[in-house]
């Protein structure tokens, strides 16, 4: 048989499954437009015979496809192959692209060239087509030793925080923020420029670099954002680990309200501390309770009747339990429940909820803690209560902090992993970013600043929009790490513009309306209000700021050369196209380089507030400066809690404000920049052991609820490949 039949039969063979896979989802697509008659743009490198032929004909006629040939010389190189990509990804007659090349040809950056509407593999193909590099490999070449690494498998693994005390003398890279404009349901992108910018400066600027990303909640992946691999999964188990010890302390709390209740003094005391081997002793953290309440005894049994009485009886009061349980699962039904309904809790029931997992307290404390001995301290730290004269319950008094310390020492520690073009990311802590402060974590950031080096970059991301997320990055996160931020890259996008410009209002699942696909300059004009007022509050920090247009395929020249003149016009130092999300880092050189460039030049860096003000000013200040309110009205129950906190000593803690991110006033409906309001303040709260006081502007929902259509309808496991279907 000759070599050309051979061949033929081979590729007939190779390629089956997938002419199967488009005939049948091109009769699907001619049903509804019966005239379509696609071209595939296929892309070979002429090594050989073998790799130079495909049979055209044979997927015209049985698909139904126009296939056009590239064959490019065996000389060629990536960048000749990406230039090719990106013709295909600009003519309108292809509609998709297809990659028949030999394993050297397939880069990263060859793969994700493509933009993602004319890749016929798709997003997780690419994904899953890469080889990423052993996790042994990554760490050996950004510096780590082997002992400081606690793999996961191949491709993540766990860094000691010793690698802190190794790094002590090395000077921290540049310290980059990526955070958006107010955000719409058109979504702005952080995530992939984030991606994108340091793809660019590792790979094509040659520089050290790092990102630090939150990690995903679960509870969405299977509502309504979908999973992408092992990142919105169970990754390392922190946040397992953090539900755990969430809700052992709720377990210790309803407990411990029953034993007292049930309980002489006497038995509790003798429960409480107990006889072993005929030995009555204190444990430390008992001692440590009685030291907080005044009693130097260290025998249990001189304790007198009053001070054993003050001793075992927290005297928690059910109704005022600020503690609540958590699951890293979508749940609408427990936002209210009833506990201890069995018999054997002796009619000792209350209302409770429960929380996402990511909005527990212990989550904030990952984030902000600097160390295993500062992470149990502020567990300890942590109100869960009052007791019915007012005064707070602490975990420590409730003798459940050591525990916690032990279900979070290896959450503490950052989880490394990479992206597909191979630079390295630390993904650890993701708080809530409405009643927490929304950034990853403190450890990663200083870590990744000192394993990049002073010439480095680290690029880390905000959550929500500037005024909220990256707010609170500079007024907590950097107050408590002591790190300054040298540029903030705010992230903008023409669609999101022009709904901030009094676009019409957008649903999933229906097509755009048409003032989002064709050129609108005024929509886009009066929308770059938002992006102003974005830049306005990011130089209220004294940090410069690099506009990010993340550009897409609806967006024309005109409006692009729009947003970038009126951002520089409105004070950033510099405004840039992004195309990452079609060539991943080298469509980010661009914002790269301008990076690069402001990150070098001298800011001033400064907080918005002294600790030391009231808690009103430090409301005011925020709403006025930031949200750009009139004022603020406090409820009487805010006042209250103000009054409360303040008496308690609690005063001179930062401010995390809760409210919509869907505007910068507490109205979501109110695109722009809103002016003439008054920002109500319904109530006040505190995370005591996080470090911030975070009052409520309208109703926080701290449990997401599941779609009439979840998610998971698509999500499958494959019994022999043991890959996960329905992943984007």
């Amino acid at each position: 048989m000759c070599l050309m039949v051979k061949c033929a039969i081979c590729v007939h063979l190779i390629y089956s499954d997938i002419v199967q896979k488009c005939r049948e989802e091109l009769k699907a697509i001619r049903e509804t437009n019966p005239d379509l008659k696609p071209t595939l743009a296929i892309i070979q490198v002429c090594l050989c015979l073998i790799q130079c032929y495909i049979p055209a004909d044979f997927v015209s006629t049985q698909i139904g496809l126009n296939v056009m040939q590239i064959c490019l010389p065996r000389q060629c190189t990536e960048d000749e192959v990406i230039d090719e990509i990106l013709r295909l990804n600009e003519d309108s007659r292809v509609h998709g692209i297809f990659l028949h090349l030999p394993q050297s040809f397939l880069s990263r950056s060859v793969r994700n060239a493509i933009k993602p509407q004319k890749d016929v593999d798709g997003d997780i193909e690419i994904s899953r087509a890469q080889t990423p590099k052993p996790i042994s490999q990554l760490a050996q070449e950004i510096g780590l030793l082997p002992e400081e690494l606690e793999a996961y498998g191949n491709t993540k693994a766990k860094v000691h925080l010793s690698l802190l005390n190794r790094f002590q003398h090395q000077p921290n890279g540049k310290y980059v923020l990526v955070a958006g404009i107010t955000p719409t349901p058109l979504g702005e992108g952080k995530s992939t420029v984030t991606t994108g910018l340091v793809q660019a400066l590792s790979a094509h600027l040659k520089l050290n670099s790092f990102a630090c990303l939150r990690q995903p909640s679960q509870g969405p992946t299977f509502g309504v954002k979908g999973v992408f691999l092992c990142f919105n999964l169970h990754l390392t188990g922190d946040i397992h680990a953090i539900t755990a010890a969430n809700n052992l302390v709720a377990a210790a709390i309803d407990a411990r309200i029953l034993h007292e209740a049930t309980q002489s003094d006497k038995a509790l005391y003798r429960r409480l501390v107990p006889s072993v081997n005929g030995v009555r002793c204190f444990s430390p953290i008992q001692m440590a309770r009685l030291q907080r309440l005044g009693i130097n005894e260290s025998d249990p049994s001189d304790l007198t009747p009053e001070e054993v009485r003050a001793f075992v009886r927290l005297d928690l009061d059910p109704e005022k339990v600020t503690w609540q349980r958590v699951v890293d699962t979508n749940d609408r039904f427990l936002r209210k429940i009833t506990v201890g309904q069995a018999n054997t809790e002796k009619g000792h029931a209350r209302q409770t909820q429960f929380d996402i997992a990511v909005a527990s307290e212990i989550m904030a404390i990952l984030a902000l803690t600097d160390g295993l001995a500062d992470m149990r301290a502020r567990l300890g730290r942590m109100v869960v209560g009052s007791n019915r004269n007012g005064q707070p319950i602490t975990a420590d008094d409730l003798g459940v902090t050591g525990a916690l310390a032990v279900l979070m020492k290896d959450a503490i520690k950052p989880t490394l992993m990479q992206t597909l073009e191979g630079t390295p990311v630390f993904v650890h802590a993701g708080p809530f970013a409405n009643i927490a402060h929304g950034n990853s974590s403190v450890l990663a950031d200083k870590l990744a600043l000192k394993l990049v080096g002073e010439e480095g970059f680290v690029v880390t991301e905000a959550g929500f929009g500037a005024d909220i997320g990256m707010e609170k990055f500079f007024n907590i996160k950097c107050r408590t790490s002591g790190l300054k931020p040298d540029v903030v890259v705010l992230v903008a996008t023409v669609r999101a513009l022009k709904m901030h410009g009094g676009g019409p209002n957008v649903t999933a699942g229906v097509p755009l309306p048409k003032e989002y696909i064709n050129e609108n300059l005024q929509l886009v004009a009066d929308g770059c209000s938002n992006l102003k007022k974005q830049i306005q509050i990011a130089h209220l920090f004294g940090v410069p700021v690099v506009v990010a247009l993340n550009v897409f395929k609806t967006d024309t020249q005109a409006e692009i050369e729009l947003v970038c003149r009126i951002a520089e016009a409105s004070g950033a130092s510099a405004a840039v196209q992004c195309h990452h999300w079609s060539r991943g880092g080298r469509g980010s050189v661009e914002l790269a380089q301008a990076v690069k460039k402001v990150a070098s030049q001298k800011n001033n860096f400064q907080f918005l507030y002294n600790l030391q003000d009231s808690i009103v000013e430090k409301i005011r200040t925020i709403a006025q400066k930031v949200y750009g309110a009139d004022d603020i009205e406090l409820s009487p129950e805010a006042q209250a809690k103000i009054d409360y906190y303040n008496q308690q000593g609690f005063g001179a803690l930062p401010i995390c404000m809760a409210k919509t991110h869907l505007s910068l006033s507490h109205m979501p409906e109110k695109k722009g920049v809103p002016t003439g309001f008054i920002l109500p303040i319904r109530d006040i709260r505190a995370s005591i052991g996080a470090g911030f006081i975070y009052p409520l502007v309208g109703t926080m929902s701290t449990m997401p609820g599941l779609p009439t259509r979840p998610c998971f309808y698509d999500i499958d496991l494959d019994p022999v490949t043991e890959e996960i279907k329905g992943l984007f």
